[in-house]
């Protein structure tokens, strides 16, 4: 199964999906030096975005949280890729200024944690291999 959206930051990955199906703020909401997501109204709250697709509705909070996906990415904390249901400023600024490949006008809804998928940001296609769990 594949999925269209819209290219935000070009770019492959291949990896397991972490779903929040609500909005997710990074400044606060994710704790830049493990990757790990700590806020407290999140539906994936204590689950790590490090290393897998993170796939969420849209962004919400502070511009800052920009620089907290640039300090994940420096660290090594950040996800291998981002999809959203509609890019905000926020989410795409931090995806671009640290190269994070990134596609928006995908229905999260239809997705799952643990799903493997593949991102093919250029052309704006995610493409389902693994069902998942």
């Amino acid at each position: 199964m594949k999925f269209k959206g819209r290219r935000i930051v070009g770019g492959n990955a291949e990896g397991e999906l972490i779903v929040s199906y609500k909005p997710l703020s990074f400044l606060g909401g994710v704790d830049p030096e493990t990757g790990i997501i700590t806020d407290a109204e999140s539906d994936i709250r204590g689950e790590s975005i490090a290393g897998k697709i993170l796939a969420f509705p849209r962004g919400k909070g502070s511009t800052v949280g920009s620089y907290v996906i640039y300090a994940l990415k420096k660290k090594g904390k950040a996800p291998k890729a981002i999809i959203v249901g509609e890019a905000e400023t926020i989410v795409a600024t931090g995806a671009i200024i640290s190269e994070i490949p990134m596609v928006d006008g995908i229905d999260v809804s239809k997705l799952r944690s643990g799903m493997k998928v593949k991102i093919n940001a250029d052309s704006g296609e995610v493409e389902l291999l693994e069902s998942g769990e």
